[in-house]
């Protein structure tokens, strides 16, 4: 165990995508335990706000369902299923491990678990029947996802007519000196910060190559558009470190 923990992971664009795949899931595997305290640290606690941002976009109107994908701890599913309390949030993840921290976070908070529930599924094959969501969201996920297409013509598939997409994810700022200053936070104190909290180190510099990889805002509204969404928007957020991409289902 202590040699895979100690791993080195190959850069993104050198992956392929079963590799891709198989790399994500040993990495959240491996660092579930202190997959929140570090997300909070490593951001300087802004995913916090970010999430919150995200949560308030969200438009509930028909089937009053949210399905958070890739939902990892749950943070997202948790603060929507708080601020809208008229929801049914489900999660869906494919790493067993996070699925387990999410259901015991969700245990303890009483006033809304009974709205909440999780299950290992694919991204790519969701286990819900057309039209069955009026919210999708994914936060910090879309960038582990090799095929994102696919995965967000899965999304437009579940969502119900007039149905929203909610994207949040990290990415290199479009601005020359902010990317330089991101790309070296990323890739030179990221990675000694998370040495001194997590057993598995080189996890956190694949994190830092899957932002630093990720398409840049006009490329990935492309991409949206080609999964069949409309009216994509998309809001920078912290000098454009972390965006949230809104799309809509024709209704």
């Amino acid at each position: 165990m202590k040699k895979r923990l100690e791993r080195d992971y190959a850069p993104v664009k050198d992956l392929k995508p079963d590799d891709h795949i198989r790399m994500v899931q040993d990495i959240f595997a491996t660092i579930t335990g202190k997959y929140d305290f570090l997300n909070h640290l490593l951001s300087f606690r802004r995913d916090v706000a970010w999430r919150r941002f995200a949560a308030r976009k969200m438009h509930f109107f028909n089937t009053r369902r949210y399905l958070d994908v890739a939902t990892g701890t749950a943070d997202l599913a948790l603060e929507v299923a708080e601020r809208y309390p008229e929801v049914q949030v489900a999660g869906v993840d494919f790493v067993l491990e996070m699925l387990e921290k999410a259901a015991a976070k969700s245990a303890r908070r009483k006033e809304i678990r009974e709205r909440l529930s999780f299950a290992q599924a694919d991204a790519l094959a969701l286990p819900f029947a057309d039209e069955s969501f009026d919210v999708v969201g994914i936060a910090f996920g879309i960038r582990n996802i090799p095929d994102r297409l696919g995965a967000l013509q899965e999304f437009h598939r579940v969502l119900v007519a007039g149905g929203q997409v909610a994207i949040l994810e990290m990415q290199s700022p479009e601005q020359k000196g902010l990317k330089f200053l991101c790309a070296f936070y990323l890739r030179q104190i990221l990675p000694r910060l998370a040495r001194r909290f997590t057993r598995n180190p080189a996890a956190y510099l694949y994190l830092a190559d899957s932002i630093l990889s990720f398409p840049s805002s006009e490329r990935f509204a492309g991409i949206m558009r080609e999964a069949g969404f409309t009216d994509i928007k998309n809001y920078p957020l912290t000098m454009g470190i972390t965006r949230l991409y809104l799309g809509w289902k024709i209704r």
